[in-house]
């Protein structure tokens, strides 16, 4: 059956990340499981939480399996996610979520993590196809290839519907909500499409980007002959081809007709790929947080994500004021320590963080606030001997944290940071830095950017335009995109490198697309959804 035979619907969710503390005799609503992959946060159901983190076990290895990776291996840093039970969860981490937004990713320079509506919390939405969908663009920043805009939200769209069930896994079912757009509203212009990124196109165009894109993926996704045609079209774009004429030359057709074609697929059957294999239950540690996780856990990743100049005081207080109740509990230590260093009474966050690290040794993120309050002290500091001291100080600390760490991501940006002004910057060590920095935050524009221009130091043009591309194609860039396309120019032309700005480097928060058609559901068509059975 065609699009036209679609229920109309809503849809959506996400995930986020956290922090582990020591739990004493009073425990919090909230559980934290760990997977061989992923870190999730919910203050829900523990079998709930278990079956949910199976289900992404599952996915991530569909996902290696389908983009011809090894599907044993496991990403070199777990992604961490919160869910929660409504909206005012979204709003602790990011006050200023839009209204029909249900879950967002961020991948910032202190955390990279998503925060979502759980599914099944009673407010009309599926929190799996959120997640998924920022899941695979989270997935696919950490494969070398830059593809095009479309191609990273088709691709996005088709795995974002997944029904995973044991060993059984259904790929490519469609989004009533994108289908309606699809069967009621006029397409964006293919070129369009192949050309622009979402941010670009006019907004009575914007509605329908994603799914004709989805479209035209689940096209390509549904033949052998076209997945082959894809490949030759993703080959053609990366090596720099036009790609409006890529497309024509992979797949035989004008854009006219291949629009034509596609009007077609909407009226055919619609069959999704369905993978069965065996996928081997995941070892899930399932923990009680301690009380204090229900006041600090998600407000200390409000501190992660940024916070407005004009906020930044009263919410240091208000962190320290909560803090203050729990003690010598971790997690009130680092929020303290955090909110105090950056946005509050700094003697007081540093007095926190040495205490937390008295009890615990090895915290790792205490060390690297440590070691970023000595080199922010360094940079004001107007004796060179107390600015090499308070260096050394930050060295030590980072020391102490790469070894407990395992090279996390944080740590080793931090490393690279206090070996900017040596005169042999980038040494081959700084190089290797670098480079583990990247395997481990692929998603960080901070990071491309920073080795581009070590690598451009060192004469490396093309693996440094190569380290870009992906970034310049992110749908969801922003000033990042933009600026990585002015480095990629500049090499390109042997020129000296732009200057970084602020803006560029700020975090590329991720929100949900609307999942509401404006037009009421009841107003299209009410049958079954499409089956697969390829």
């Amino acid at each position: 059956m065609g699009l036209s035979d679609l229920r109309a619907g809503v849809a959506g969710a996400l995930a986020a990340l956290g922090l582990m503390a020591t739990a004493p005799t009073a425990h919090a609503d909230w559980l934290r499981a760990e997977s061989e992959r992923f870190i999730v946060y919910s203050d829900g159901s523990e079998r709930a939480l278990r079956e949910y983190v199976q289900k992404l076990e599952t996915f991530d290895r569909v996902l290696r399996f389908r983009t011809s990776l090894p599907i044993g291996d496991a990403p070199p840093r777990k992604l961490p996610i919160y869910l929660v039970s409504n909206r005012r969860g979204l709003t602790q981490v990011h006050p200023s979520t839009a209204q029909h937004v249900v879950g967002t990713y961020f991948p910032t320079e202190e955390d990279i993590f998503a925060v979502a509506i759980r599914s099944g919390t009673g407010v009309g939405l599926d929190g799996d196809a959120v997640l998924l969908h920022e899941y695979v663009h989270h997935f696919m920043l950490g494969m070398p290839a830059a593809y095009p805009s479309w191609f990273v939200e088709g691709f996005a769209e088709y795995y974002a519907t997944a029904k995973i069930k044991d060993d059984d896994v259904l790929l490519g079912s469609a989004s009533a909500n994108r289908a309606y757009w699809l069967l009621n509203e006029s397409w964006i212009p293919l070129e369009t499409l192949l050309r622009s990124n979402p941010s670009e196109v006019r907004s009575n165009q914007r509605s329908t980007y994603y799914p004709v894109a989805w479209l035209l993926t689940h096209w390509f996704m549904s033949d052998e002959a076209r997945r082959r045609q894809l490949q030759a079209y993703l080959t053609a774009v990366g090596e720099g081809e036009d790609p409006v004429q890529a497309m024509e030359d992979a797949t035989g057709m004008g854009l006219a007709d291949l629009r034509t074609a596609l009007r077609s697929y909407t009226r055919t059957r619609l069959t999704g790929t369905r993978v069965v294999g065996h996928f081997p239950a995941t070892e899930v540690t399932v923990v009680r947080l301690p009380k204090s996780a229900n006041d600090l856990l998600l407000i200390n990743q409000r501190l992660k994500v940024g916070v407005p100049k004009d906020d930044r005081e009263a919410l240091g207080q208000e962190v320290a004021r909560i803090a203050a109740e729990y003690g010598d509990d971790p997690l009130a230590l680092i929020a303290a320590g955090h909110a105090g260093m950056h946005f509050g009474d700094r003697p007081a966050g540093e007095r926190a963080l040495l205490r937390l690290i008295e009890l615990q040794p090895d915290h790792v993120e205490a060390l690297r606030f440590l070691a970023q309050e000595k080199l922010r002290q360094a940079r004001e500091a107007e004796d060179p001997a107390v600015e090499i001291g308070l260096k050394r100080e930050a060295r030590a600390y980072l020391a102490r944290a790469y070894a407990a760490g395992d090279n996390d991501y944080q740590t080793l940006m931090l490393m690279t940071d206090l070996r900017r002004d040596q005169p042999d910057y980038p040494s081959d060590n700084d190089m290797l830095a670098m480079g583990l920095t990247l395997d481990r935050a692929p998603q960080l524009a901070s990071v491309r950017f920073g080795y581009a221009a070590a690598l451009s130091r060192r004469n490396e043009t093309e693996q440094a335009i190569a380290i870009l591309r992906p970034l310049t194609n992110d749908p969801h860039g922003g000033a990042a995109s933009e600026f990585a396309e002015r480095m990629v120019a500049a090499l390109e032309a042997g020129q000296a490198l732009p200057e970084t700005k602020e803006d560029a480097e700020a975090p590329q928060i991720s929100e949900s697309e609307p999942e509401e058609p404006e037009t009421s559901p009841a107003d299209t068509p009410e049958t079954a959804p499409a089956s697969a059975d390829k």
